[in-house]
């Protein structure tokens, strides 16, 4: 207080020019520390985002870390925050599968090599920062939003969950929408159904070799309508996904029946067996037809209860040949 007292007595005795000009330089001054210390602080701020994204690609925050970080200025960098409720008692499954997609996005970024301190991802927990919610009035997880460098964030910053989806890619390219970042997304390879298809061969396997002397449980129909039974439940659609895989191995296998009917039928050999050939072919080209047709007429019909129901009525057509009788069960 005492020097600035002298100071202004001291201006008093100046010629009003030399007033102004010294009340710029100490106003130049002033400026000039501001802008140093702004410097010095986004410095701090962006040593310390790079210093957290060596740890980890997804940066946590609670609320303090974001209203420095995120909302408070100076900032030339790009952050992406996903506000969400990861806590198992809140039983948001949604939650932990943006998750998932949102760690694979980060981990593409931090490791490619266009990586850079102009972006940041970070992740904001309600049981972490129930302040930050409250503040943005946000009463839905999971969300994402976007805080650019200058300026508060704009409806497009928030990124349309509900329309688009959570996948990584679609992700990247609303970042690169609103930050022009591009991010290539690497998934990690993901070898569990190729080792429980592995185990499912060894167990088959295994089960035909320990049985190999007494394979009559093969001709089981009551194994194989558990098995078949095993497809079906209430509240899932993978029974769906099954039959389709199933009908996809017979059509295989009955075009493959024909190729090596029809080979066997044309090669010279004996003309007894192909006679019987040519007419196991004659057979089946006129079954097959007939069995598509009755598929045709008994397509599934929705059930009230949510469900398909199936009605396929046997059908019995014996065929006399004079070296062969058979019966046809569909």
């Amino acid at each position: 207080m005492a020097l600035g007292t002298r100071a202004s007595r001291w201006l008093l005795y100046l010629p009003a020019g030399s007033c102004l000009l010294v009340l710029l330089l100490l106003l130049c001054v002033q400026l000039g520390g501001g802008q140093k210390k702004k410097e010095n602080l986004l410095a701090e701020k962006v040593e310390q985002l790079m210093e957290w994204s060596s740890r980890r690609s997804v940066i946590r925050m609670n609320g303090d870390k974001f209203r420095r970080f995120v909302k408070a200025p100076p900032r030339n960098y790009s952050v992406i925050v996903m506000f969400t409720a990861l806590q198992p008692q809140r039983q948001c499954s949604v939650c932990r599968q943006a998750n998932e997609e949102y760690q694979v996005l980060a981990n593409s970024w931090r490791y490619s090599s266009a990586f850079s301190n102009k972006l940041f991802f970070t992740i904001v927990d309600y049981d972490e920062g129930a302040d930050v919610f409250q503040q943005l009035n946000m009463n839905s997880a999971p969300t994402f939003m976007h805080f650019p460098p200058k300026g508060k964030p704009k409806r497009a910053d928030t990124f349309d969950l509900q329309r688009i989806g959570f996948a990584a890619e679609q992700l990247a390219k609303w970042i690169a929408d609103r930050t022009d970042v591009h991010i290539r997304v690497f998934r990690p390879p993901n070898y569990s159904g190729t080792i429980a298809l592995a185990l499912l061969v060894s167990l088959v396997g295994g089960l035909l070799y320990l049985r190999r002397n007494n394979l009559e449980f093969i001709y089981n129909k009551t194994g194989w309508a558990m098995a078949a039974l095993s497809y079906i439940h209430g509240s899932s659609q993978a029974q769906f996904v099954a039959e389709s895989h199933i009908i996809l191995l017979l059509n295989a296998a009955i075009t493959m029946g024909m190729v090596l009917l029809n080979e066997a039928a044309t090669s010279k050999g004996d003309v007894g067996k192909r006679r019987r050939n040519e007419e196991i072919m004659k057979i089946a080209s006129c079954h097959l037809p007939f069995k598509e047709l009755t598929c045709q007429f008994n397509m599934p019909r929705r059930t009230g209860f949510g469900g398909f129901l199936l009605q396929l009525p046997a059908v019995d057509i014996p065929l006399q040949i004079p070296w062969l009788s058979i019966q046809l069960l569909n």
